[in-house]
């Protein structure tokens, strides 16, 4: 019989995505960078991977890679514009893009992609500013803050283990929002302990995700909790009540 450290160690090799140099998904960039190019031009700074992808903590079933469009900070477009002109830039481009809070959501070669454009606050910082479909308004990030809080935070199994559990039971749970939440839990929990800290963390679903408040370590004024409803909190706490009463096996896949 296969032990529950052996079993997650599998789920986690078989949920795996590459994100090295030479990975395949990388592939993406090179064939949709002439459709972002056109529509930037000269105000584009660079485009670099983010979001789970760069984090580390990327699984499949998820967004396969993460692209974030640096924007100079000369760029005197409102935020709207910018996101909208460039999910339509896709849309004539022949893709199916879809609108999502701060992404442009696309599927390329059967990779799911994410794109997301954002304006420089100043001309040599990394903090940015970005459009807020579900807000209606505008909120700074800097990615590099977020990449540097998660990549660093020795919890990377353990974020991966909870969202191939949310993608198998189509959990909404944002995956910042997730992440954040794991660390917060696991905070002074024994690194590496990946069995014992996922209990950890489905006990914390269930006794503080309805109450727990997380803000945006790059921005104290975005409330990342408030992304969820009150019902949709309470989908989550039910499934992870679930989790703690069913086998490893049925878990996590």
């Amino acid at each position: 019989m296969v032990g529950i450290d052996e079993h997650l160690r599998e789920v986690l090799a078989r949920h795996r995505v590459d994100t090295g140099l030479f990975s395949r998904v990388r592939g993406v960039q090179p064939l949709i960078e002439p459709v972002i190019q056109t529509w930037g031009g000269p105000f584009i700074v660079d485009i670099r991977t983010s979001g789970s992808f760069a984090k580390g903590t990327a699984v499949h079933g998820g967004t396969d890679i993460d692209l974030f469009v640096s924007l100079t900070s000369t760029l005197t477009d409102t935020l709207q514009r910018i996101s909208d002109t460039l999910f339509n830039a896709f849309l004539q481009a022949g893709y199916a893009p879809r609108r999502q809070n701060v992404s442009t959501g696309l599927t390329v070669n059967g990779w799911k992609v994410d794109v997301t454009p954002a304006r420089r606050q100043d001309q040599y910082g990394n903090y940015h500013s970005l459009w807020s479909t579900k807000t209606g308004s505008w909120l700074q990030t800097n990615i590099s803050e977020h990449i540097r809080v998660v990549s660093n935070s020795g919890r990377l199994d353990e974020i991966r283990l909870i969202k191939i559990w949310r993608n198998r039971f189509g959990i909404d749970w944002q995956s910042f929002y997730l992440e954040l939440f794991v660390l917060d839990a696991l905070r002074g929990a024994r690194v590496g302990n990946v069995q014992e800290n996922i209990v950890t963390v489905f006990r914390a679903i269930t006794t503080s995700l309805a109450n727990k408040r997380l803000v945006d370590p790059a921005n104290t004024n975005n409330v990342v909790s408030n992304v969820l409803t009150a019902d949709a909190k309470g989908a989550v706490i039910k499934s992870a009540q679930v989790a703690l009463e069913s086998p490893w096996n049925v878990v996590f896949q």
